[in-house]
């Protein structure tokens, strides 16, 4: 489990939030090519008119004070992610400009802010599906959750990483602009302590204490246990988070707290590839 983030851009550190600790994701431990060219196909007959967009109502005002999406909070009333198992890349994601309202549909009830910043990390969130006026992104802090966002006040970023961890072959694939790159053999949860299912995205990364983590930063998740009370007390505000460990013989096996556990190259070409926002799909 990743007790708080930092991020970075893919070469330089961004202004960064104060260092934060990593916990032990050890079950019972607490140490710490060119682009092709575009082509033009000319019609044999005249296309059919477009179908006129779905209207969709404007965003409803909040009626009051609504609360703040954070590292350890995300409000109730939020909808499920219509496409948890998706393998389907995800190739933009946003950055809000100010704290935004995250509605519970296009149109509906305002149900929380999304800030622009968590814990001084800023915030990119992969967006998952699209209506007149509106987009869905996955959001932080809870599992297989999405909001809502009217379309302005935020930034595009263009995603062309994937990363999906398979937890019944215990691998971990990395992929770009859907085409896999590497492979590798990983450690997942345990049985009382799973790797979460579902579509989370790389909040940000911190650094590590201690020499479990091979001298490596971690990548901190979006992703949170989903059943808190099954870690340790010190880790159940904790995300989940993919970082390097030191012995090689949990490779392949369910040995943590939840984390994804990587070999030590593997977990620096994550770190010089992955920026803030690449989806993680977990399947099992």
């Amino acid at each position: 489990m990743v007790r708080g983030p930092r991020t970075r851009r893919r070469t330089a550190l961004m202004g960064l939030a104060a260092l934060m600790g990593l916990a032990a994701c050890a079950a019972g431990e607490r140490t710490p090519g060119p682009a092709a060219p575009a082509v033009r196909l000319a019609p044999s007959a005249p296309p059919a008119p477009s179908a006129a967009p779905e209207t969709v109502a404007p965003a409803a005002a909040p009626s009051g004070e609504l609360d703040v999406i954070t590292y350890t909070h995300v409000p109730a009333g939020l909808p499920a992610d219509p496409g948890p198992a998706s393998l389907d890349p995800l190739t933009e994601g946003l950055h809000p400009t100010r704290r935004l309202v995250l509605y519970d549909a296009p149109g509906g009830e305002p149900r929380a802010y999304l800030p622009p910043t968590i814990r001084g990390v800023t915030v990119v969130v992969p967006i998952v599906a699209t209506r007149p006026g509106w987009s869905a992104v996955l959001l932080p802090s809870v599992n297989r959750r999405i909001g809502w966002l009217p379309d302005h006040g935020w930034q595009a970023r263009e995603l062309t990483d994937q990363v999906v961890v398979r937890r019944g072959d215990r691998t971990l694939t990395w992929l770009r602009a859907g085409v896999p790159r590497k492979a590798w053999s990983v450690a997942i949860g345990t049985a009382r302590t799973p790797t979460p299912l579902g579509r989370t995205f790389v909040l940000g990364r911190t650094g590590t204490r201690g020499s479990h983590y091979a001298g490596l930063d971690a990548l901190v998740l979006g992703a949170v246990p989903d059943d808190r009370d099954a870690v340790a007390p010190g880790l159940r505000d904790a995300h989940t988070g993919i970082h390097a460990w030191y012995r090689k013989s949990v490779f392949g096996h369910a040995a943590s707290n939840g984390c994804v556990r990587m070999p030590r190259e593997a977990q620096r070409t994550l770190l010089d590839n992955l920026a803030a926002g690449t989806p993680i799909t977990v399947v099992d």
